[in-house]
């Protein structure tokens, strides 16, 4: 029974409560957020981590007058469901229900969107320094960010930032010495130190001009109560320095951390994960991503991995375990990771990069500046492209081509299926003059005998997958599949060609120069914003040499998609198989 939890819709029902009942509270949060993910799925191990964290914040301070912001977001389930959301948390990250994320125009008690990590301090300071403009001095002002994260150029910007002000801003690190991944690098050695007594050099962020706490438990809300109490009245900025477990009070969530992040559908009660039908399927893209460079790096000794904080999510973990020393997790520093893979290169390296598509928006100066300028080979491997389903619009990866077409000496390619990807590695590690993009699709493949011997790319040619009449279509990447299954079921299949143009830039001219000779009517197809897309890529090719086909333009529309499943959200904005069907046969 959710007996305390039930009578409270907003923090001003919870700040009724006697202190000494707040520990039974956590335990029901704790409980009712295992029971709904337990079958709706989401994040589980940040936000079973922070349940007495979240509880004491909303206790002690004023929300939502007091600015709670969270960094990256998923471990926001408990204050979601404090803050007059619990009724239709069993929504969340469903299509038309509560985002994953803390998002603004959901609740006002969310006071900053987030989905990508370190931007919560920096976000928190521009508050605290616009209340102090305003007059507003009492008003409190809490980032709370992970060791992860605050590991991240932009978290460490903000800190020296506010280290200069005397605004009103508490940042809370939440110290659990992991992120999705465990956390990595030399700040982590720092935090274990301090953890252990054992650091002798000064506070680092004293030395930064914070008000330095902790480190206290995480998990005891008496002495969170009493630590906030205290920061509350002191001026200026503040740190406070908690120690959590990630999966806090769920076993199997406490012991395999990297697993119950986001561990899908479990048994709430014994934590167990309900296991898949053991049925054959494709592979997924990152796990091909992930075999196919460790069996390159064993036949090319200059080959690299380089990841920003996702070993297990790019599927490099199979690297870092087979050959450790040449496989580099950075931790959440996509910048980093972009320059670091240039300085590689000058040294005859061959360096993977792999970022997914919506994080390397973050290292956008570097590609253009570290890479394309100089023409470095790197390779950037950006997974989760395209939508990607119930993270919604902070993860979608629908930017790329667009962002990255307009940078010149950059090679785009999509492969349409897992041997396709395989050979462009393959491929690439051969020798290029000039940087790439090979951007693939979350989740799996179409092709099970996926495994086939090497064999080498052209740079920049396009090939026919169907032949046809009238109108031709012209597909870019693994949206093929949809495109393919459409026209099989179109009336007249018979007048239809397919292309799969595979590099969006260079754009395969001789194969378009035959398509718009041929055709009448083009119809570009891509898992891509269209604007300045693949789409745009045709179009600007018929204006240049003054074909007057009729060109129509399909892929994500001109607004941010939400949440919900991929064929849902692919239904929404007609890139489904019966949309593709029935626009193909209005034509």
């Amino acid at each position: 029974m959710q007996e305390l939890l039930n009578t409270i819709n907003s923090p001003k029902e919870l700040r009724l409560l006697n202190q000494e009942d707040l520990p039974q509270l956590a335990k029901e949060l704790r409980e009712f957020i295992i029971n709904i993910v337990a079958t709706k799925e989401g994040h589980l191990g940040a936000s079973l981590g922070v349940v007495e964290l979240t509880i004491a914040l909303h206790y002690i301070f004023n929300t939502p007058e007091d600015q709670l912001i969270w960094d990256v977001g998923h471990q926001a389930y408990g204050h979601k469901i404090l803050t007059g959301r619990k009724d239709i948390f069993h929504t969340n990250r469903q299509i038309g229900g509560l985002s994953g994320f803390p998002k603004r125009e959901e609740s006002n008690y969310d006071a900053f969107g987030v989905g990508h990590s370190s931007t919560s301090i920096s976000a928190a300071l521009g508050m605290a320094i616009a209340s102090q403009l305003k007059g507003e001095t009492k008003k409190q002002h809490i980032a709370i960010i992970g060791d992860a994260s605050i590991a991240s150029g932009m978290a460490f910007e903000g800190l020296n930032h506010a280290g200069v002000t005397d605004a009103n801003l508490l940042v809370i690190l939440n110290d659990n010495a992991i992120g999705i991944d465990p956390s990595v690098g030399a700040l982590k050695q720092y935090l274990t130190n301090v953890k252990k007594g054992t650091q002798k050099q000064d506070n680092i962020f004293e030395a930064l001009n914070f008000d330095y706490s902790g480190p206290i438990d995480g998990h005891d809300i008496d002495i969170i109560i009493s630590e906030l109490e205290h920061l509350k009245t002191i001026k200026g900025p503040k740190f406070l320095h908690i120690i959590t477990t990630k999966g806090k009070g769920l076993k199997q969530a406490e012991e395999d951390q990297v697993k119950y992040h986001a561990p899908g559908k479990f048994n709430a009660q014994t934590g167990d994960l309900i296991v898949k039908s053991e049925t054959i399927q494709p592979p997924k893209y990152q796990d091909v991503f992930g075999h196919t460079i460790v069996e390159l790096a064993k036949q090319n000794k200059n080959i690299v991995g380089i990841t920003p904080a996702m070993p297990t999510g790019s599927s490099l973990k199979y690297m870092m375990d087979e050959i450790p020393e040449r496989a580099f997790d950075v931790g959440i520093a996509e910048q980093h990771a972009v320059t670091l893979a240039a300085g590689m290169v000058t040294q005859g390296l061959v360096p993977f990069c792999n970022i997914y598509s919506t994080f390397l928006q973050r290292a956008y100066d570097q590609v253009i500046h570290d890479v394309a300028l100089q023409k470095l080979p790197v390779i950037f491997c950006l997974d989760r492209a395209g939508l990607v389903g119930e993270d919604g619009a902070t993860h979608h990866g629908v930017y790329d081509l667009s962002y990255l077409r307009c940078i010149p000496n950059l090679i785009i390619f999509s492969p349409r299926n897992e041997i396709e990807l395989r050979n462009i590695m393959y491929t690439v590690q051969l020798g290029l003059k000039q940087p790439i993009a090979v951007r693939y699709p979350r989740g799996r493949g179409v092709t099970i005998d996926w495994k086939q011997p090497f064999s080498k790319i052209e740079i920049g040619k396009g090939i026919q997958l169907k032949k046809g009449n009238n109108v031709a279509v012209l597909s870019i990447g693994a949206i093929a599949k949809n495109v393919n299954e459409a026209i099989q079921k179109c009336h007249e299949p018979q007048d239809i060609a397919h292309y799969d143009m595979r590099f969006v830039k260079p754009l395969d001219e001789p194969l378009l120069h035959a398509i718009f000779k041929t055709h009448e009517t083009i119809i570009t197809i891509e898992n891509n914003t269209i604007k300045g897309g693949f789409g745009s890529a045709i179009l600007e090719f018929a204006s240049a040499n003054n074909y007057k086909n009729s060109i129509n333009i399909l892929g994500i529309p001109d607004h941010f998609v939400e949440h919900g499943s991929v064929n849902q959200l692919q239904q929404s904005i007609g890139l489904d198989v019966e949309s593709l069907i029935s626009y193909i046969n209005g034509l």
